[in-house]
């Protein structure tokens, strides 16, 4: 296998995500169906820079923070979440992503953050740039960023104090915390412009393929991609995050938790996230 190959594709005539998995883990960067996805093989040429508008890292980290802010607040106080707004974010992390890689987003994040927002800005660079390194097309790129900018919006209606506990949480805090997903995804399904994918994505990305994850215990083939990818994100975007009661774990280290939750992520989508935990 050529490394130096930026896009390797794959064709399969089954559907079943093993068949999708075998295939990444082969060394696919795209995965299509013989039946119905070559029709659509040119578009996976057009660069997703040529499509999206330039603008540097900072304009879009603070342009994300004051969507994601409004957002915030109209979910917290039970009003509709203005997806517009936030989808009007994810050109310009797009294109500072395609032009910059992750490393850029991350030290501006951490530079201007506040730390409500932190993490949510964290992951939406990561995963949008894990969709980047596996060359999606700029439809898919704007899915997973809505995904990672709502994916956590339910702990709104957490408790500040066990959100920012610094020690041990109870079980009863613990339960508490593990409300999130079903708390956004109940609210989050009345507004007709969330995707029924971004739905998954939000409520299940704490799930895991060994069933031990929450809120709805699936396992193996029952998490759909979107969500496998958010995981994936969402905690090596948790271990690299900056907190008061914590200093942000490198990302080689970072990586490396992820390379030993052999049981609970997918070992395929973890080697493609490679490139972007230590490269970009």
């Amino acid at each position: 296998m050529h490394r130096d190959v930026e896009r390797r594709f794959f064709v399969i005539d089954d559907l079943s995500h093993l068949a999708s998995a075998q295939a990444y883990a082969l060394g696919a960067t795209h995965v299509l169906m013989a039946d119905r996805s070559l029709s659509a093989l040119p578009t996976f040429f057009i660069q997703p820079s040529s499509l999206i508008a330039e603008g540097s890292i900072e304009e879009a980290v603070l342009g994300s923070i004051q969507e994601l802010k409004n957002a915030t607040m109209a979910f917290a106080s039970g009003g509709e979440v203005d997806v517009a707004s936030l989808e009007s974010c994810a050109d310009p992390t797009i294109s500072a992503l395609t032009q910059n890689g992750i490393s850029g987003w991350l030290d501006v994040v951490r530079g201007h953050h506040e730390a409500t927002y932190q993490h949510a800005l964290l992951v939406t660079g990561v995963l949008v740039d894990f969709g980047i390194s596996l060359g999606l097309r700029p439809a898919d790129l704007r899915t997973l960023h809505l995904a990672a900018m709502l994916h956590d919006i339910g702990k709104a209606k957490i408790p500040i104090g066990i959100l920012d506990k610094p020690g041990r949480l109870a079980d009863t805090e613990r339960a508490i915390i593990e409300l999130h997903p079903v708390i956004a995804f109940e609210a989050l399904k009345r507004n007709s412009r969330v995707p029924p994918e971004v739905l998954d994505a939000v409520r299940h990305h704490h799930e895991y393929l060994d069933g031990t994850g929450y809120p709805d215990r699936l396992s193996g083939a029952q998490i759909s991609d979107i969500a496998r990818m958010t995981t994936i994100a969402d905690i090596f975007g948790a271990l690299i995050e900056e907190r008061q009661y914590k200093a942000a774990m490198p990302r080689e280290q970072a990586y490396g938790v992820l390379r030993q939750m052999t049981t609970r992520l997918e070992g395929a989508l973890v080697g493609a996230f490679e490139a972007v935990a230590l490269e970009r």
